[in-house]
């Protein structure tokens, strides 16, 4: 049978899939997935696509193209040395070069593809894409919408109705829809974008924070020259990515300038908390369209079934941080969102070409991982915290680290304790391992520890406590951390059926007896804390802000119709506040809301 590819023809980056046994497979080459929509031409002439391109791109982008995508569907042409291109001649190059990686692994021509375009590309876009596809030597059998792509990789044999709320967040590009999915039969309900908006904005944005810095320290701006801005931008890009998992990143670069006859070295640390702060209002204007597309769908966000993200710059935790807070469930990043797209189209073409296809499998940890620490509950300090780092669905193998501090003055050790579960209180959870960190700076309270948990496809989990002013580190490998959680559940079960069989009085002395002996457990005891999560602006209001959401939730069930839609509002306006970190309008919205409940409680 002659292969039919998917194709996800990106703004930023492209990627080529098949469905081989079932499974959406991404082509690389030198072990990468993924070819930088970039071309370019050499000194000597030469045509260059991915990224040699890209690499060239700024210390010579009269030479080369990027965001071509941009342009597609517009009667414009592209200068690329002596030569005028149209957008479907600079795309073709990017599908050609995609076509023969796809050949070479496969050892046969590659003539069929799927390929991909945003909802929001009217015709004349879509049929430029189709254009660049003959370009390139394809037969395009479909233009496939990407979050109809992306819902693709979750589930291609949905049966139910189920509405996907897709976020795709790329390299150049913003956009967020509402696909429903029902028999096989996926329709875009609605789809809002910001076409000037992504990851490389971030990448600027970071690019001159450093520079600033930099300039403030030595008297130079390493933006005027080419070679040290191409440098820098490299070295924040790198900084963005290990930003996404861990608190603090370092931005080096020697002998990056020079002043009066010295080198000068650049060398920078950005804390995560910093970033986020930097690129906040971007990540405000993709919720504003969050919400434009829900009411363009007549939705509420009680009304999607799931939360996608798409695109490589939807790491930064504070996206899915936002997304929850607001849509009040968890956002799904188990497939790559680099490759989320190529894959789905790869699933298309296979459906056409009536081939076999299964859910895409991931390797993911099936229960949170974290550490406890004093937290806040209902206003108050609570020393049963869990403050997850690695949290349920991550992709395997995964590593995470986030920053807590010392509780008390003057304290010389910190207790690690690593529990796995899904309840904020510990009490509730598994403890998988602790260890004990001496020799801390005699400081007062707020030293800076950083927690870091690596684990890997194998179920062993590495756990680390490093003091930040000094470096002092300690860490302990647990064996099979992820089957501990089944193996404890398997054998508490047993023990409940055997105590519940052998008395005569049934459930309720079982359930009584249950309850002491979970008292005496090594988990309940009382113990010191040692860890505080770091202090943010605004955390009571949150904490009362998400117990009250949750009270709501649990009212829903028995609400009136009538009064159920009201409800939904406040909710949806508490949400709103609490992602925006609006405190003045979260705690009038929490109000409202608590005295509707109230009724409600009452009627």
């Amino acid at each position: 049978m002659e292969p039919i590819v998917g194709i996800d023809l990106g703004t930023t980056n492209s990627e080529i899939a098949l469905v081989r046994d079932g499974q959406p497979v991404v082509f690389e080459e030198n072990g990468d997935p993924i070819l930088p929509s970039f071309v370019g031409l050499s000194e000597e002439g030469r045509l260059l696509v991915g990224a040699a391109a890209k690499n060239q791109w700024v210390l010579a982008p009269e030479r080369t193209i990027k965001s071509i995508k941009r342009k597609m569907g517009q009667d414009v042409k592209v200068k690329l040395g002596d030569q005028e291109y149209r957008p479907q001649e600079i795309s073709a190059m990017i599908l050609k070069a995609l076509r023969d990686r796809a050949a070479a692994q496969l050892g046969v021509p590659v003539t069929k593809a799927v390929i991909t375009v945003p909802a929001y590309f009217n015709d004349a876009q879509r049929q430029a894409t189709r254009e660049a596809g003959e370009l390139a030597g394809l037969e395009v059998v479909r233009i496939l919408n990407e979050p109809t792509a992306a819902s693709l990789t979750y589930d291609p044999n949905q049966r139910e109705l189920r509405r996907m709320l897709v976020y795709d967040l790329g390299g150049g590009t913003f956009d967020v829809s509402i696909v429903q999915a029902q028999q096989g039969v996926v329709e875009v309900l609605a789809s809002h974008g910001d076409t000037q908006l992504g990851g490389d904005d971030f990448d600027d944005l970071l690019l001159n924070l450093v520079c600033d810095r930099f300039q403030q320290e030595h008297g130079i701006d390493l933006r005027a020259n080419l070679v040290a801005r191409s440098r820098v931008l490299r070295a924040v890009e790198a900084a963005k990515r290990h930003l996404s998992y861990h608190p603090f990143a370092r931005i080096e670069e020697e002998f990056i300038a020079e002043k009066d006859g010295q080198a000068l070295h650049l060398n920078m640390e950005i804390s995560r908390q910093e970033y986020e702060t930097l690129i906040q209002p971007l990540l405000d204007r993709t919720m504003d369209c969050v919400q434009r597309a829900l009411d363009d769908a007549n939705l509420i966000a009680s009304s999607i079934d799931k939360v996608v993200l798409v695109g490589g710059a939807t790491r930064t935790p504070l996206i899915t941080q936002m997304l929850e807070e607001r849509l009040g469930q968890p956002a799904h990043q188990e497939v790559n969102p680099d490759l989320c797209v190529a894959m789905g189209a790869a699933i298309q073409a296979a459906i056409i070409a009536g081939a076999e296809v299964g859910s895409v499998l991931v390797d993911i940890t099936p229960h949170s991982l974290g550490i406890k620490c004093v937290g806040s509950q209902h206003g108050f300090p609570f020393e049963y915290h869990f403050a997850p780092i690695i949290r349920r669905n991550t992709p395997l193998p995964a590593s995470r680290s986030e920053l807590f501090y010392t509780f008390h003055d003057n304290q010389t050790e910190v207790e690690i304790d690593v529990y796995q579960g899904e309840s904020d209180d510990v009490r509730h959870n598994h403890r998988v391992g602790r260890f004990l960190v001496q020799g801390l700076s005699r400081v007062p309270a707020g030293n800076p520890i950083v927690v870091q948990l690596d684990l890997n496809l194998d179920g062993i989990l590495k756990v680390s406590a490093r003091e930040r002013a000094t470096g002092l580190q300690k860490q302990v490998v647990i064996e099979n951390a992820l089957a501990r959680f089944e193996r404890e559940e398997l054998g508490q079960a047993r023990e409940r059926l055997e105590r519940l069989w052998a008395l005569p009085g049934g459930a309720e002395e079982d359930e009584n007896e249950d309850e002491e002996t979970y008292r005496s457990t090594p988990q309940a005891e009382e113990e010191l804390p040692s860890l505080v999560s770091g202090p943010r602006e605004g955390q009571r209001e949150a904490v009362q802000a998400r117990a009250l959401l949750e009270k709501a939730e649990r009212l829903l069930d028995r609400t009136q119709p009538e009064d159920r839609v009201e409800v939904e509002r406040l909710m949806t306006r508490v949400r709103t506040a609490l992602t925006d970190r609006q405190w003045d309008k979260l705690t009038a919205a929490c109000n409202e809301l608590a005295d509707t409940l109230f009724y409600l409680e009452d009627a």
